[in-house]
């Protein structure tokens, strides 16, 4: 027999006037399958306790995280194998897990899960390199702290001191300290230094021309990288020559958007006019970015001269599907958040070429050949190709087409007569039956631990690892996400 959920008689129920409606919620929950009893707050509480407990006290290390562990946490990855005493940078590690349990504490008041978020912080302290930024593993054993340049003892003299912008690294790391040092009101003074410094050694980063690299160890030299509008080299090699690409402006894994993001959220946090000078700086270089006819998109790196430019082997000169939608939403985002209309002028071309160079399936390819527009792949051997019949399977040679919802925001915005300036702002949330579900769901989920394991291979483990039940750090954030949201939702229910 059906019993009704407590939380509808407690929050919903009272609220319905008339039985017509009452009858019909009834069966709509019925119909979305509700057997299970619904979990009070309490329970979903405890949940998110015990979660947390068996995460802050079993997974981490040092407080930091990798990315996937053996369901026993005999076996640990990153982006590749990791020991016991690594904590990963990179996303989804250290900080989006600390980001979560932030999260959590702000829509909860748990505790446990701000001193988890505090104890990711300070993993990500003692990763912080003297370059400014973090590479994309913490070791915290003393003999491989040896190795590189940290900023906090102990570290290595003349070891490893890359900052790399590269996948969100450094930019998630700063984000979640800032948000961080803004929720303890600067009262760490090893979390605000961290800030501090890592924001500094940013601004320096930055060329004349508004772009960043890849990667940096210090101050770019500005004689060196003259500011130009992009344009087509007169021919390019059709292999990779042997030049390092890191030093390169650099739209790829959306190296320069996520640091536009985060100088935005810095100076929302801080109120200091350095930090939107110089992410609006890094707009004016998407502007100069933007390739003449007949291919008015943006190509993934550039050299100093502003011609698109050879990264990996598989990474042509090119003008790319992908990447520039990217750089589209960026502009978009620019505007929203400066109130500049001027970001937005480079997008309809954008648009109109683009979908001029959709695939027969829609998609997109991600390399276009200069100006002649035909597209590119490569051979599993890594060759240079038209043709996409042998394409390696660790890349993504086509891309979806978002076009659609680009031009559609595109079009609001373009169709007021000014843009008002967006501030960060709480997201709300409602106990809706969808919420109500996926809560169920997490809880129900959960073993005796506290821990969510899921059907699974460890990546980088080898053909012949035993594994096949993980614990993902993915999965544990946007469970800790909805534990939390539930329990917040709950709490804004009862007190209406």
């Amino acid at each position: 027999m059906l019993r009704t959920p407590r939380n509808v008689t407690q929050f919903i129920l009272p609220r319905l006037r008339y039985a017509g409606i009452l009858v019909l919620i009834v069966g709509l929950w019925v119909q979305a399958g509700f057997a299970a009893e619904t979990p009070t707050r309490s329970e979903a509480a405890a949940a998110l306790d015990k979660a947390v407990a068996f995460f802050r006290s079993q997974v981490a290390t040092e407080g930091g995280y990798l990315w996937r562990y053996s369901a026993d946490l005999a076996r640990r990855e990153g982006e590749g194998r990791a020991n016991d005493v690594t904590a990963w940078v990179q996303p989804p590690g250290t900080p989006s897990v600390g980001e979560a349990y932030l999260y959590a504490y702000q829509r909860t008041g748990s505790e446990p899960c701000m001193e988890a978020a505090l104890a990711a912080a300070y993993a990500l302290v003692f990763g912080q390199l003297t370059s400014g930024g973090w590479d994309y593993r913490i070791c915290f054993d003393p003999s491989e702290r040896a190795d590189y340049a940290y900023r906090i003892a102990p570290a290595g003299e003349g070891g490893q001191n890359v900052t790399t912008l590269d996948d969100d690294v450094t930019q998630s790391a700063v984000r979640f300290l800032v948000r961080m040092d803004k929720q303890v009101g600067g009262g760490s003074t090893l979390i605000h230094d961290a800030v501090a410094y890592a924001l500094e050694s940013l601004l320096k980063a930055q060329y004349p021309n508004g772009a960043w690299p890849q990667r940096y160890s210090g101050p770019p030299n500005p004689d060196d990288f003259p500011v130009r509008a992009a344009s087509y080299p007169e021919s390019w090699p059709r292999s990779r020559p042997k030049k390092d690409y890191r030093s390169y402006y650099t739209f790829n894994d959306n190296t320069i958007a996520d640091v536009i993001v985060t100088m935005l959220d810095a100076a929302d946090a801080y109120d200091d006019e350095r930090y939107r000078a110089a992410a609006k700086k890094a707009g004016d270089f998407i502007l100069l970015a933007q390739m003449p006819d007949p291919q008015p998109a943006w190509a993934q790196q550039y050299d100093a001269d502003m011609h698109p430019a050879w990264a990996r082997k598989f990474e042509p000169p090119s003008i790319t599907g992908l990447e520039s939608q990217g750089v589209m939403r960026t502009l978009l985002t620019l505007a929203r958040r400066t109130g500049n209309a001027e970001y937005l002028k480079p997008i309809p071309k954008a648009i109109s070429y683009l979908r001029s160079s959709r695939l027969p399936d829609g998609r997109l390819a991600r390399f276009y050949e200069l100006k002649s527009n035909t597209p590119l792949y490569f051979t599993k051997d890594y060759k240079l190709t038209y043709s996409d019949d042998d394409m390696p399977t660790h890349y993504g040679f086509k891309a979806s087409c978002g076009l659609d919802a680009i031009e559609a925001e595109y079009d609001e915005m373009a169709s007021k007569p000014s843009i008002e300036v967006e501030k960060p702002r709480p997201r709300s949330v409602r106990l809706t039956t969808e919420l109500v579900e996926r809560a169920g769901e997490v809880i129900r989920a959960m073993d005796e631990r506290g821990a969510w394991v899921e059907k699974s291979r460890l990546r980088y483990h080898g053909d012949d690892d035993p594994t096949t039940e993980i614990i993902d750090c993915r999965t544990f954030s946007a469970n800790l996400r909805i534990l939390a949201d539930y329990i917040a939702a709950c709490g804004a229910e009862s007190q209406r």
